[in-house]
């Protein structure tokens, strides 16, 4: 099976044809969370302002129709596993064909396909929220078995605040996610990991220094248990005790200055060292990693984008060095970028290819040179054509990301602005400016769109256009554009044409825009220009 992949479709198809039987380590999902949104992108622009770019990265609102009942009753009639029919004849029966009970099939039919290519030794970390953890957690129970159920982990996702509104139905704030661990069996990866001490715990409880100003605290050497648990007793500096250590031990500590008398007579204490303890033992409630902040450098304006951090500890706690990774509903790509940096094997799929030209983007900055490949996106010509036939914004989304760009407008309603992509670049030190790019997939492509691009480019008072075409430009369009002139960069004798016509097969060749110094597309928070220069340099 290949790693370190990125795969472009439907999560389902995929895990059914390129995934193998127990061939994954571990397995994180963050899906949709059937919040009944629709979640945009928000892109900047390279000075960090707010752009009006924005795209829908994805839709989470759910309805039960005709590919429910049909995916409903294919689970009923041949999973293999009778608890999981169970259950999903219980569920219809209880909720009936709602939002709620289409989105349990989506789950249920991909949570089974999950459980399939898992490794007998693997684990599953299920993110969720508390409107669907409770009906997740019983499809959990049916595919992986109740007695796998390890942890409902309690992730505090921002900080306290109030989010009731007048008139609505009372609750309290609501700050938390659910993530659901389960394993494949009892034989799965376990790797103890630490969290750090609170500032409250260590003055409560590490608050003497040694002369060499290191810090301790004094902890009983009692036995716990007394005879018994077979605990020695004897007296020890007059004081005579069940003791946690035999007596040799305890003259050995005592002359290493590891047993303090605080006084004649008093119970001897064992000095503990700060900087001797590793932390504490992974509890399920998580409280000490922070959501992404507004300014925070990995952030990069992805809906329910979640911190590096996060994803860090779970492939820690559950996987080693050489592991594969896999994460069926990847988004922006936290999972493989953890996972990257930690040397693991990846494997990462999303059904928009607004996702995974973000993780190709992502990957580029923070791992210049490492090596993936992606599958399911158009490599050819004839691909190109399909995608452009089977969704025209995959299409305009994979074209922009091709030229080097940065998507505009999404799902477009109403009138069509003519705009489908930025490029950025930079023609002096101080100046950065955009380029437009106008995508078209058809068979009709005619002089008149590009006399459009035209207009479009004095109307936004770009310095320069690129024309994207499926197909082979005609004379007259050649020669139309020729009519807009050049750009001429300051300090710089180099003219770059304003409006330029790139086809697809040659973008497939690795032909780029004639622009100056571009800078990278969806750029994550950038505090000064000098940083898309940065980043212009790691892709």
């Amino acid at each position: 099976m290949e790693t370190n992949v990125l795969y472009y479709g439907d999560n389902l198809e995929i895990l059914r044809k390129h995934i193998p039987d127990e061939s994954v380590d571990l397995i994180y999902l963050d899906p949709p969370f059937n919040s009944n949104a629709t979640y945009n992108v928000l892109f900047k622009e390279p000075s960090g302002e707010a752009s009006q770019a924005q795209m829908t990265a994805f839709d989470d609102t759910w309805q039960w129709g005709k590919t429910s009942a049909e995916t409903y009753h294919d689970i009923i009639a041949n999973c293999p596993n009778p608890n999981v029919a169970k259950v999903m004849d219980s569920m219809h029966e209880l909720i009936g064909p709602s939002a709620m009970m289409a989105y349990l099939v989506m789950m249920t039919a991909r949570l089974i396909e999950l459980h399939r290519v898992l490794k007998s030794t693997g684990s599953i970390y299920l993110h969720c929220d508390p409107k669907a953890s409770h009906y997740l957690k019983l499809v959990m129970d049916s595919v992986f078995g109740t007695e796998q159920f390890r942890n409902e982990i309690i992730w505090k996702r921002t900080s306290s605040h109030s989010d009731t509104i007048q008139g609505k139905v009372v609750h309290m704030g609501r700050i938390h996610d659910v993530i659901l661990f389960y394993t494949k069996s009892n034989a799965a990866e376990r790797n103890e990991v630490y969290s750090l001490y609170t500032d409250e715990y260590l003055e409560n409880f590490y608050r003497f220094q040694d002369a060499d100003g290191r810090r301790y605290t004094l902890d009983n050497i009692a036995g716990p248990g007394g005879a018994t648990k077979g605990n020695p007793q004897y007296e020890f500096l007059g004081v005579t005790r069940y003791w946690r250590y035999s007596k040799e031990r305890m003259e050995e500590l005592y002359k290493q200055g590891r047993i303090i008398q605080a006084k004649p007579g008093s119970v001897p204490r064992y000095k503990r060292y700060l900087d001797e303890m590793s932390g504490v033992p992974l509890q399920d409630v998580w409280t000490d990693i922070n959501p992404i902040g507004a300014q925070a450098a990995e952030r990069l304006g992805y809906p329910t984008q979640k911190p590096e951090a996060l994803l860090e500890r779970i492939i820690e706690a559950s996987s080693n060095k050489g592991d594969i990774i896999l994460d069926p509903f990847c988004g922006c790509g936290t999972t493989i970028v953890a996972a990257q940096r930690l040397k693991r094997r990846w494997i990462g799929i999303d059904i928009t290819y607004l996702a995974v030209g973000t993780m190709e983007w992502r990957l580029r900055k923070v791992f210049p040179r490492v090596q993936y490949t992606v599958i399911g996106a158009p490599t050819d010509l004839a691909g190109a054509k399909d995608l452009a036939q089977r969704d025209k914004y995959q299409f305009q989304w994979w074209a922009v990301s091709k030229a080097g760009g940065q998507p505009y407008g999404g799902r477009k309603k109403g009138a069509d602005t003519g705009i489908d992509g930025y490029l950025y670049f930079v023609d002096d030190k101080d100046k950065v400016k955009k380029a437009i790019i106008s995508v078209k997939g058809g068979v009709n492509v005619n002089v008149a769109m590009v006399r459009d691009l035209g207009h479009v480019i004095d109307r936004e008072s770009a310095d320069i256009g690129v024309f994207i075409t499926l197909e082979p430009p005609t004379r007259p369009m050649i020669t139309e554009a020729t009519t807009k002139g050049f750009y001429t960069p300051p300090f710089s004798d180099k003219k770059y044409p304003r409006l330029q016509i790139l086809t697809i097969e040659e973008l497939l060749q690795g032909k780029k825009p004639e622009v100056p110094n571009w800078v990278a597309p969806i750029p994550s928070r950038v505090r000064e220009k000098q940083a898309g220069y940065q980043a212009q340099k790691l892709l």
